[in-house]
């Protein structure tokens, strides 16, 4: 009669832990559910994230290279307009252009000497 009782008490704690057991495992399947729905959708916005940013990024890069291009332009422009000065006033002033010549070699030479 004792064996019998004590058979009952332990049948009832296992199957309580049973329970409760099962209920563990049904939380954890329940999470890993949750977190995998929680990875699918970090990664789905992560792409849309990237995709966004690279659009923006290359938007911004063919913005910088239009306006590059604009001032690789300007600076040709304005090269050759100095160039073409520059030979108007050698033609017009040869002999002040060879004078200011003289005065900068000269210039540079004391500089150099020191």
């Amino acid at each position: 009669m004792s064996y019998s009782i004590f058979q009952s008490g332990r049948s009832r704690r296992n199957g309580t832990f049973h329970n409760l057991e099962s209920g563990i495992e049904e939380q954890i399947e329940a999470l890993r559910d949750e977190l995998a729905e929680l990875t699918r959708l970090v990664g789905k916005s992560s792409r849309h994230q990237g995709d966004k940013i690279r659009g923006q990024a290359s938007a911004g890069y063919e913005e910088l290279l239009g306006r590059s291009e604009d001032l690789l332009r300007e600076l040709q422009q304005g090269y050759e307009r100095g160039a073409t000065e520059m030979r108007e006033t050698v033609r017009k002033h040869p002999l002040a252009t060879i004078g200011a010549a003289a005065a900068f070699g000269l210039a540079i030479a004391f500089l150099a000497r020191r």
